[in-house]
């Protein structure tokens, strides 16, 4: 089977896109995990197809780099409406359907502003907070960011007693002037990638509640691939409505691979 291949980034966060409308690609997860390895195939984050489906503009369909289908991805989500627009399925606004739910999406050149499903409830440990924001996170504040050894940290609560089973992304993060710095673990991948965009939305909604947001109803991220920003409405102390991520979602290229 040859397929055409489109590759986009948002923060550096990459996927593989595929137009899927005439329901004629069908992968294995075998055949996902070769198409993102950096080594043997195309390489990313992770694996999208663009459907069709009625009563929205597109169905998000979402594969890890491990090959099988996840959570809502946030930065995914951003780069498959730039994608959507570039083939003629929308253009510069789209309501699709994800594994979350309804998603709207507005495109302005490559900046695409995404709304995020509402966030209920924040469970607060003792020194993390956990919640859902399409997929769920584990949120920690940390010092020393830059240094700080996020992998092998991460794997510790990835792996743990209560995570180890269904897995759990998990966040690092540190309020630095007006940035709030974010590092992120993804289940799916096993490894830090270089943005995450549920992640920065959780670690937003985080920084909210700890009272350390760099504006008001809103929170400036700078990721290890870039400058994410991410606005909310609080209904309540751990209630977030609104949510909307936002960021740069870029065509890198194109072509054709055997599979």
């Amino acid at each position: 089977m040859l397929l055409h291949f489109y590759k986009y980034q948002g923060a550096g966060n990459d996927f593989i896109l595929l137009d899927n409308r005439e329901k004629k690609i069908s992968l294995t997860r075998q055949q996902i995990e070769f198409l993102c390895d950096r080594k043997f195939g195309i390489g990313a984050d992770g694996l999208m197809l663009l459907e069709t489906i009625a009563g929205y503009d597109f169905h998000m369909v979402y594969f890890n780099s491990d090959g099988n289908e996840s959570s809502m991805c946030g930065n995914g989500g951003r780069c498959i409406t730039a994608f959507a627009n570039k083939v003629g399925v929308i253009k510069n606004e789209a309501k699709f359907l994800a594994v979350d739910g309804p998603h709207h999406a507005e495109l302005k050149n490559d900046w695409v502003s995404l709304e995020m499903k509402n966030v209920d409830t924040v469970e607060k440990g003792n020194d993390y907070f956990f919640l859902d924001t399409g997929s769920p996170h584990y949120v920690k504040f940390v010092k020393d960011i830059e240094e700080f050894p996020v992998v092998e940290e991460a794997r510790k609560i990835r792996y743990n007693e209560r995570f180890k089973e269904k897995g759990t992304n998990v966040n690092f993060i540190e309020k630095k002037e007006d940035k709030l710095l974010v590092r992120t673990y993804e289940r799916g991948v096993e490894n830090e990638t270089l943005a995450c965009g549920t992640g920065v939305t959780a670690a937003s909604l985080v920084a909210a509640l700890s009272g350390l947001s760099t504006e008001k109803n809103g929170c400036k991220i700078l990721t290890p691939g870039g400058e994410l920003f991410v606005k909310f409405n609080s209904d309540g102390e751990n209630k977030f409505n609104s949510i909307r991520l936002e960021g740069p979602a870029k065509f890198v290229f194109d072509g054709h691979i055997e599979i």
